[in-house]
């Protein structure tokens, strides 16, 4: 199996995750971030202003990524929400899955070589 030793990292303020029935907002926006996100080879992108609710995962099949994602319980106001969209191919690779501090911070670990690890941190700090 060919392993490519390079991963391709971005960030991206996405505004909202959030699905409306309101005609100007496209349906799935998973679906747009994840189109994106394959067009620019990118292998895993932290999220900020998710505004989704608690803490899940799901996965976009068609376009080949996995988010996760930290926000605010579901009865108050979601106006932060931090989230990680990684590679759904990559993922086997990731010994552990992103961490939801709280929803405005969120972590993911993975292993290097040689024993080390990287941390890579998505952040939500409203100016």
């Amino acid at each position: 199996m060919f392993i490519r030793k390079t991963l391709k990292f971005a960030t991206w303020n996405v505004r909202t995750l959030l699905d409306s029935s309101v005609a100007d907002r496209p349906a799935r926006r998973t679906a747009l971030v994840a189109a994106e996100l394959r067009r620019y080879s990118i292998d895993i992108a932290a999220l900020s202003e998710t505004r989704l609710a608690d803490e899940g995962s799901l996965t976009e099949v068609g376009e080949g990524y996995t988010f996760f994602w930290k926000g605010a319980s579901a009865d108050s106001q979601r106006i932060h929400g931090v989230g990680i969209a990684i590679r759904t191919s990559r993922i086997p690779f990731i010994t552990e899955l992103p961490v939801g501090i709280n929803e405005r911070l969120m972590s993911l670990r993975f292993p290097l070589s040689k024993g080390r690890f990287m941390t890579v941190l998505s952040v939500y700090a409203p100016t």
